[in-house]
C-alpha cells in the first residue's frame, strides 16, 4: 500500500488531493518537495485491483520517492530531461516489480515555485486541466502508460501557470462514471472546471467529486475515484519566463 502522503507548503500557491470512497484499484498520489524551489507531483493508475497491484504501487511510489529528490535538488537542471528519466525508472519499477505486463496511466509533473511553471510528462493519462484567464487548456499524453514495454519514453513539456491559474488532475474512473448509459466525460469535467468558484485547491477537488456525485445520482464506488489540484495564488508574482 502506498505511504500517506504529506502535502507540502508551497510560496504563493496550494496542492491537494482527495480520494473518494475505499480504495478499490490502483490510483494513488504523491507529493514531495525535491529542493526549496520545486514540488512534484504524480497520479499514477496502476491496472488491476488492490489485492493484486498493492505491491507494484509500494514499489512506483518507493522509486518516485527515493529518485525525484536525487534528480531535482540542483538548481540548474535541465526539468524536461530530468522528468524523462523519472518516467523511465518508474516503467522500469513497474515491469520489473512482478515480472509481467501491467499498463500504468501516469502523470507527474514539477512545479518550480520561483519561475510558476510545471515540467510535466503525460503518460497515457487522462489530460491535465489548466484552468487560467483564457479558459482551459488540455494538457494530452506525451507518451504510452508506463508498465508496457521496457524502452518506451515519454516527452517532457512545460507550461506556465500565470497567477490565479490551476491545474487540475482526475483519474478515469472520474471520467466513468455513469448516469444510466452516459458517462461524466471530459467534457462535463472541463465545464466544471471552468466554472468552479473556489481557488483553495483542496475544495475544489472536494466540489469535482461533489458534481460526479449528483451526476450519477449516487457515490461513485464503481472505480477508484482521485482528484488532484494545484492552484497558483492570484496575487503571486508575475512569471519570470514564458512556458
Amino acid at each position: 500500500m502506498p505511504v500517506q502522503s504529506v502535502i507540502p507548503v508551497l510560496q504563493d500557491a496550494a496542492v491537494a488531493a482527495v480520494y473518494c470512497s475505499r480504495r478499490m484499484g490502483g490510483d494513488f498520489y504523491d507529493f514531495l518537495r525535491v529542493s526549496p524551489d520545486r514540488v512534484v507531483i504524480g497520479l499514477l493508475d496502476v491496472a488491476g485491483r488492490i489485492e493484486d497491484n498493492g505491491a507494484i504501487i509500494s514499489a512506483a511510489q518507493q522509486t518516485f520517492r527515493s529518485l525525484a529528490p536525487e534528480l531535482f535538488a540542483k538548481e540548474d537542471i535541465n526539468e524536461a530531461d530530468a522528468m524523462s528519466e523519472l518516467a523511465l525508472a518508474l516503467n522500469r519499477t513497474i515491469l520489473q516489480s512482478q515480472g509481467n505486463i501491467r499498463s500504468c496511466p501516469a502523470f507527474a509533473a514539477c512545479y518550480n515555485e520561483s519561475l510558476g511553471t510545471l515540467c510535466y510528462f503525460n503518460a497515457g493519462h487522462t489530460p491535465g486541466l489548466l484552468r487560467d484567464r483564457t479558459g482551459i487548456t488540455e494538457l494530452p499524453a506525451t507518451g504510452l502508460p508506463l508498465g508496457l514495454f521496457s524502452h518506451a519514453t515519454s516527452d517532457a513539456r512545460i507550461v506556465a501557470l500565470e497567477p490565479g491559474a490551476s491545474l487540475l488532475l482526475v483519474s478515469l474512473g472520474l471520467l466513468e462514471g455513469k448516469y444510466k448509459d452516459e458517462e461524466f466525460g471530459l467534457g462535463r469535467l472541463k465545464d466544471t472546471f471552468l466554472h468552479a468558484n473556489s481557488d483553495d485547491a483542496r475544495e475544489l477537488c472536494v466540489s469535482i467529486i461533489n458534481n460526479v456525485q449528483q451526476f450519477m445520482r449516487t457515490p461513485p464506488i464503481h472505480n477508484d475515484v482521485t482528484v488532484l489540484a494545484l492552484v497558483r495564488a492570484a496575487t503571486a508574482k508575475a512569471l519570470a519566463v514564458a512556458g
